[in-house]
Parts: structure tokens; sequence; C-alpha cells
């Protein structure tokens, strides 16, 4: 099966508890499409059975299951990156293991394809999340929103259907980090988003700590717009002012007052909130530094092991 109609990227890391559900669901859900598919499962430096499960499954359906062994962890975007390489369907759904966003859901994302749509986002319904992760997410998606003018009603969502031109533009961009849904929002000519429903993990944990969640969002903010600095930029304007103002005012009421100890405490307060100020500004320069500087490095973004697939065996 050279070119598939449909490629499923899953990355898969630590999942062994839930892949064989995974398998029985995901493989009657395909068939029932009546379209030609090819499966893409990478295992992204798993340290579990995982592997050894990916590899019984390829044995078991070799007609339509390929597996990518990667050398190491590398993260699920390079690891869905290191997928969309080696994809041949014209329409690719990128989809988690964890069985969260259910496999029978597909036939929605390629349907809304079917009304012209080069790429669709999934949007979870009645989400089972904890509480703190569903505010969160809301919060994280406004503020996006107005800072970089991505559109995503739902940026957690893994479920995303993708034409084979977006996917041929993600290949050719070699950014070290990004966020795959955002960069082929930005080169969609015309995306749409669809309801999907949501699940209970079927086993395990989530991968994503508040830390990891945090830092996602704020690659996605520092890697799609250069807001963040200007807006740092206005605030530096802004407290200079206010400086320069307070300045001239302690400046004459010392000329007509004289000398004094009592707001001693006040100008600490001041200079601890500048303080505060200017190191957030360092830190966010650093940011946009330390991307330029893994840029330039040029390293590989994931190193693959193997390549299960028949044609290779073949």
């Amino acid at each position: 099966m050279s070119h598939p109609q449909l490629s499923v990227v899953i990355p898969v890391y630590n999942e062994e508890q839930g892949l064989q559900v995974l398998f029985d669901r995901l493989y009657p859900a395909l068939d029932a499409l009546n379209t030609s598919y090819e499966i893409i499962f990478i295992n992204d430096g798993s340290r579990d059975r995982s592997a050894a499960m990916l590899r019984e499954q390829f044995n078991i359906r070799p007609d339509v299951t390929r597996v990518i062994l990667l050398a190491g962890n590398f993260g699920q975007h390079m690891a869905i990156l290191s997928g969309f390489a080696n994809c041949r369907g014209e329409r690719i759904v990128t989809l988690d293991a964890d069985l969260q966003n259910p496999p029978e859901e597909i036939h929605k994302l390629l349907a809304k394809m079917d009304e012209g749509h080069d790429y669709v986002g999934g949007v979870r319904q009645q989400r089972q999340d904890v509480s703190w992760r569903r505010h969160a997410s809301w919060a994280m998606n406004r503020l996006r929103e107005r800072i970089t003018h991505v559109v995503m009603s739902d940026q957690g969502c893994m479920l995303r259907a993708y034409s084979r031109e977006i996917i041929h533009a993600i290949n050719h961009s070699q950014e070290v980090n990004t966020f795959i849904p955002a960069l082929a929002y930005t080169y969609a000519r015309h995306p749409g988003e669809v309801g999907v429903a949501h699940e209970e993990r079927a086993a395990g944990e989530s991968k994503y700590s508040l830390y990891q969640l945090i830092r996602l969002n704020f690659d996605l903010v520092t890697g799609f717009s250069l807001v963040p600095l200007q807006m740092f930029s206005l605030i530096g304007v802004g407290l200079s002012i206010l400086s320069a103002f307070f300045v001239v005012y302690l400046a004459i009421r010392r000329i007509f007052i004289g000398p004094e100890v009592d707001g001693v405490f006040t100008l600490f307060g001041i200079m601890f909130f500048l303080m505060g100020v200017m190191l957030f500004g360092i830190g966010l320069l650093g940011e946009y530094v330390g991307r330029i500087y893994q840029q330039v490095r040029q390293r590989p973004r994931y190193l693959i092991q193997t390549i299960l697939s028949k044609d290779e065996a073949a």
C-alpha cells in the first residue's frame, strides 16, 4: 500500500497498560471507513513493554501497520514529526494512544475535510479531565489566541486531521521547538473544527504535569509571536515615565519639606517591584535567545532506531 488514502499517526510513550485496548478499538474503527489506510505507531523511547507490543501488533497486521522505534525519548511533538516524515496518506490524522479521544470519532474529521477544509481540529465535548486542567486550558486558550492570533478552540486535543499539502509544509519547517497544531494553522487555507467525544484514560496516567503544560504554552506563545517582548518593552517605557515623575516628586518634596525616613519602606517596595519586572523581562528575553541557540546548533530533532514496515521487510 504505497499511497493509502489515510494515515493515522500515534505517538506511544509508556502505554503498555492501554495498548491492547487501543488495538482492539482502532483497527475495527478504521476498517469500517471503507478506505485504504495505514497506522504509524511511534515508540518514543518507552521504558515498559510498549515497543515489544508494537512489534507483536506489526506481525499481526503488517498490511496496514508500520512502527517507528526512536532511539530515545524526544517528546510527543518530535515523535509526531517523525511520523509525518514517514507517512504516505493523502489525509493524516493524529491520535493519542491513551484513548481519551476515541478512534471511532475519526470519521467526523474526515467528513469535515470532505466539505473543503484542509485542516480540521477536534474540540473535546464534555471533557473528562480534572477541574484545574479544564480551567487552565480555557485560560491559556484565551491568552494564546490574543497573543498569537492562532484560533483554536481546544489546543490540547490531539485528534486532528491534516491534508497532504500541510504535512508537506510542516516537514519542510526546520524549527527545533514548535507546536504542531499552531504551525499547521498558519499553513492552512481553510481550517475547520468539529466536536469530538472525550473519555477518561483507558489506563495509566497523563504524561503532562502542570509544569510541562506551562512550558508547552510558553513555547507556543514565544514560538509564534513577538508580542511578549513588545509588551515588556511597553511596560518598561511606562515604568520609566512613572519613575521619572516619582523622582521629580521626591526632589521637590526634599526641597520644601527636607529629608525624611518615613517613606523608606515604600521605596523598598517600589524597588523590589521594579526588580521583579526586570528579572521577568530577562527571563523572557532568555527564552527567545534560547530558542535561537537551539536552532543554530542544527542538531537532529529525533533519531530513528528502526522502522518496521512490510515494504522494508520485503
